[in-house]
């Protein structure tokens, strides 16, 4: 069987598709009979292995994305490659180039519905704007063979608009890199903090809906010695007193290094549809407090961590509080057991390809059910 996956959410700095779309292909690499082909943009076209590039214009402060134009060029290079099976990873022109490519060569065509759309330009936008994404996604997944939605609240949501038989596919967790044995007393020492300090920590991109600012009011509320590490791109650098900021792309092993080596992460995002930062804490040993909403309700679990009021400062210092009140190290050791019992990639990439099966016909997927 061979799968081909097409999104634009791929660039150097991109966070959980990338992440995912590379586990994916490791381990379809150790299973006889399968191949993958990723198609993704790029600055020109090209194909090294099974990796594959189109020309697409960068983003304006995207982060290095690039935004496919043309659905022709996306949909003849997918009938060059001719899989059994495509993913679509994004919502937008490789999806439709796709679906085209699916119909043309007769075969199934599964939409991963990794980003809430309708809500984030909604809350940008407005209502007017969310209740016409709404009807353009709907339009858009019914179309597909199979819809993925990489936690339990998507799922049902896109159910609630009309798009039905949705499965739900959780991202996982790189639990060798991610391990509390990357914990490293020098890193913390160099950031200059007392001995007693409780260090928090949180990773990702500077993006509205991950709600940066109720991070930095609470660390006013909390004061010292609590102290917060802001690691990736774009992230404020007008920031109160215990906050220090990391504002550039950081590679995974920096950020399990970092994690590893904190107290615990605070995560005040409320549109997470999968929370992956989250659950790399958790591998990582450490506690979360997070906001009681998206994704995070699902894999923040009791005894893991802690969950508060969205958007709400007070809630979250009073949270983080009550975590060191009851101490963060039997915490930190229930989230990593946790994530090991659900997250580790094999398994979830396997449960994935196990349903890939089932809409290949058996001639394709004959390989994969022999040895999967």
């Amino acid at each position: 069987m061979h799968i081909a996956d097409v999104t634009m959410f791929h660039a150097p700095s991109s966070g959980g598709v990338r992440t995912y779309l590379q586990a994916k292909r490791r381990r379809i690499a150790a299973h006889p009979g399968l191949r993958s082909s990723l198609l993704v943009p790029g600055a020109e076209r090209d194909g090294l292995d099974d990796r594959h590039t189109l020309p697409a214009p960068r983003l304006p402060l995207g982060q290095g994305y690039r935004f496919p134009l043309r659905r022709a060029p996306w949909r003849d290079r997918l009938l060059d490659l001719s899989p059994d099976l495509i993913e679509a990873g994004d919502p937008y022109v490789t999806a439709w180039a796709a679906l085209d490519a699916g119909q043309r060569l007769g075969v199934p065509v599964v939409g991963f519905y990794h980003s809430d759309l309708p809500r984030l330009m909604g809350d940008r936008f407005g209502d007017a704007v969310r209740r016409r994404l709404q009807r353009y996604v709907v339009d858009l997944y019914r179309r597909f063979d199979g819809v993925l939605a990489p936690c339990r609240a998507m799922a049902e949501r896109l159910a609630e608009w009309g798009v039905n038989d949705v499965r739900v596919q959780p991202l996982g967790v790189d639990l060798d890199t991610f391990h509390p044995d990357r914990a490293d007393p020098a890193w913390r020492a160099s950031l200059g903090l007392p001995a007693d300090t409780r260090l928090l920590v949180f990773a990702g991109r500077h993006s509205r809906e991950k709600n940066v600012d109720v991070l930095l009011r609470t660390l006013q509320r909390l004061g010292r010695p609590y102290h917060l590490l802001l690691m990736g791109p774009g992230m404020p650098t007008r920031v109160p007193t215990n906050v220090t900021v990391v504002s550039r792309y950081c590679d995974r092993r920096e950020v399990a290094r970092a994690l590893a080596s904190a107290d615990a992460m605070l995560h005040a995002g409320t549109r997470e549809t999968f929370g992956l930062v989250a659950l790399e804490a958790m591998a990582c040993g450490l506690p979360v407090v997070a906001a009681r909403a998206g994704a995070l309700i699902e894999n923040v679990p009791l005894g893991g961590g802690m969950l508060c009021t969205p958007r709400d400062d007070a809630a979250m210092a009073e949270a983080v509080d009550a975590l060191f009140l009851n101490g963060t190290a039997a915490s930190g050791r229930h989230a990593r057991r946790y994530v090991e019992r659900r997250f580790h990639w094999d398994r979830v990439i396997d449960d994935l390809l196990a349903h890939y099966a089932t809409l290949v016909p058996a001639a394709s997927a004959g390989s994969y059910r022999d040895h999967g």
